[in-house]
């Protein structure tokens, strides 16, 4: 056996394995060649390439566009239709034409300047969301500047049947023509795991594995390595025993992705016959389609801030009714679709707001704090919410309730804004469902006063886990605590499910612990009614909850709930799915 095989660490982003020859595309260091400048008499002639550069661009994004919608794929069409806009996107040619005005820079540079420097202010923000879209904007930028130059779109042009590629980053434009053929997966440096770039790499089925950092210009070009997109890895000299393995774990992958996609159309349902319902949590009208897409039933969560914060301005009621409408016609008018009041604060700022800084933000003015303090926005939002909720089956949902006088104001808000509808003669569902999140200790605790004026809780166990064990979950010295398998926080959500039972109200979950296995035995035996997941794992929710009994699930309850240690839980639960011959 020779020398152990290199792995370098990185994100998977589109789950799946690839064994084959390395192509490194290694990125043209535009900051060593020279600036070219203009004469004061170009600046017009400079401005028209200008022009007639854009025009082209969006000619190509116009086809590109109408390619996806052709071959079905609405989600990564979307991705091209936002590039439209940004094409256009005025604070960039503001800034283009500045530059070649004021600092006489050939069209080229300026383009090249304006969109780092916007693209390198979104990277620094703090909302990962944000850092993402810098990608987009640096494609815009090498789109315009190659159409200056009228350069051919770039393509992968290969003589090898097995590539995996090799990058810094890879833009969304250069993935969405790769020939499918030829590629078998990519890893890059940069990017995270709700870039575009992600995005169509699972749509394509193509295995990636992004950040993976400096470690990847360890990677040379033509050598064989392993593209491990289920772990994160890039596997460098694997020995043949690695091939071997690894020929066998792709083998499995496509076999188990084969059996998920036969859920799709299936009810969601436990071996016991107890049926309970799966939808997906959103952050986008491209995230919905997607959803459909995977099979969710609907859409348990709606992240309405990020129509808030990639700007300096608010957006109207009229765009943001066209969102939601547009949501649901992407799930469909039956679907249940349930739309969150914005959750501004904490990690997700809204400049446009210009709020102070606070030392604890988590703690501190957000979510439905600000609602009830901007009377104007949080009107503005359930307006557009409550007119969208004349084309489908769509619930308002609050978060971040702690107090029975923060839910009354908020329904408050809700009917000044049905009777100020009404009056405008503008249709709306009157009987429109009212809920709101669990996620503060002092809302769970009280969950039976609050299950008398609400139609419906869903529970978010990401800041109800932090809230309750005390620990910061983007605190490393504390996150081993930040485990929703705490006796605690299992007692919580017990406490909160058996309220709504009681008052025979609906409750769901839409933290990321709704789709984790060793939660689902244990959510379905305290006997929660709703699984909101994040959508590419809903067909793997589905299979599991078709895999276990609720009766069985109740079994396993009474003992965990005995138990006072996480460890002693999790084993429980290891034990439980072992005895079952059940993958965790």
């Amino acid at each position: 056996e020779g020398a152990a095989a290199m792995i370098l660490q990185g994100v998977p982003a589109s789950a799946g394995y690839a064994i084959g020859k390395a192509r490194v595309i290694r990125k043209k260091d535009h900051s060593r060649q020279p600036v070219v400048r203009i004469a004061p008499s170009g600046v017009t002639k400079e401005l028209e390439r200008l022009e007639a550069a854009l025009t082209r661009a969006a000619d190509e994004l116009s086809r590109l566009h109408a390619k996806w919608i052709r071959d079905n794929r609405e989600q990564e069409a979307e991705i091209f239709e936002g590039h439209l806009f940004l094409i256009r996107d005025e604070e960039l040619l503001s800034l283009v034409r500045t530059k070649i005005t004021d600092e006489l820079l050939q069209a080229e540079f300026a383009v090249g300047e304006a969109a780092e420097a916007i693209a390198s202010r979104l990277s620094e923000l703090d909302d990962p969301y944000l850092q993402l879209r810098s990608a987009d904007i640096r494609d815009i930028g090498d789109r315009i500047c190659r159409c200056l130059s009228n350069k051919p779109v770039e393509r992968t042009e290969s003589n090898n049947e097995r590539e995996i590629l090799i990058a810094e980053d890879l833009l969304p434009t250069y993935i969405a023509q790769l020939d499918e053929a030829a590629v078998i997966g990519f890893a890059t440096s940069f990017g995270g795991a709700t870039s575009h770039t992600a995005i169509i790499a699972r749509s394509l089925g193509l295995p990636a594995v992004i950040g993976a950092g400096a470690s990847l210009e360890q990677v040379k070009d033509g050598q064989t390595i392993i593209l491990d997109a289920v772990a994160g890895t890039v596997i460098l000299e694997p020995s043949e025993g690695d091939l071997a393995r690894y020929g066998e774990l792709s083998e499995q992958h496509l076999r188990r992705m084969n059996t998920l996609r036969s859920y799709k159309d299936r009810p969601t349902r436990t071996s016991d016959d107890h049926l309970v319902e799966l939808t997906a949590n959103i952050g986008s009208v491209k995230e919905a389609l997607s959803a459909a897409d995977q099979g969710a039933e609907g859409i348990g969560l709606f992240r309405t801030e990020f129509l808030f914060m990639e700007r300096n301005d608010l957006p109207d009621e009229e765009e943001q009714y066209r969102v939601y409408r547009d949501v649901v016609q992407a799930i469909g008018p039956e679907a249940p679709v349930v739309i969150r009041t914005m959750d501004i604060g904490g990690d997700k700022e809204l400049p446009a707001l210009n709020l102070p800084q606070e030392q604890n933000p988590f703690l501190g003015f957000r979510a439905i704090r600000i609602s009830l303090e901007k009377t104007d926005l949080f009107k503005t939002q359930l307006r557009a919410i409550l007119r969208a909720s004349a084309m489908g089956n769509i619930s308002i949902m609050f978060p971040m309730i702690s107090t029975m006088q923060e839910l009354r104001r908020a329904i408050e808000a809700v009917e000044a804004s049905k009777a100020e509808l009404a009056e405008a003669g503008l249709p709306f569902n009157r009987a429109i469902r009212i809920g709101i999140m669990i996620e503060v200790p002092a809302a769970a605790i009280m969950a039976d006063r609050f299950a008398k004026e609400v139609d419906f809780f869903s529970i978010g166990t990401n800041d109800l886990v932090q809230y309750t064990m005390a620990a910061d979950r983007m605190n490393t010295k504390v996150m081993h605590m930040n485990n929703g398998l705490e006796p605690a926080v299992l007692k919580l959500i017990h406490n909160v499910i058996q309220a709504a039972v009681a008052e025979r109200i609906q409750v769901g979950m839409c933290g990321e612990m709704a789709g984790q296995p060793l939660a689902i035995p244990l959510l379905l035996g305290m006997g929660l009614q709703k699984f909101s997941v994040g959508g590419g794992s809903v067909l793997a929710t589905r299979e599991r909850i078709s895999r276990i009994g609720r009766r069985e699930s109740q079994e396993l309850l009474k003992v965990v709930l005995e138990l006072d240690d996480p460890e002693q839980i999790k084993a429980c639960v290891e034990k439980w799915y072992a005895s079952r011959q059940m993958d965790l």
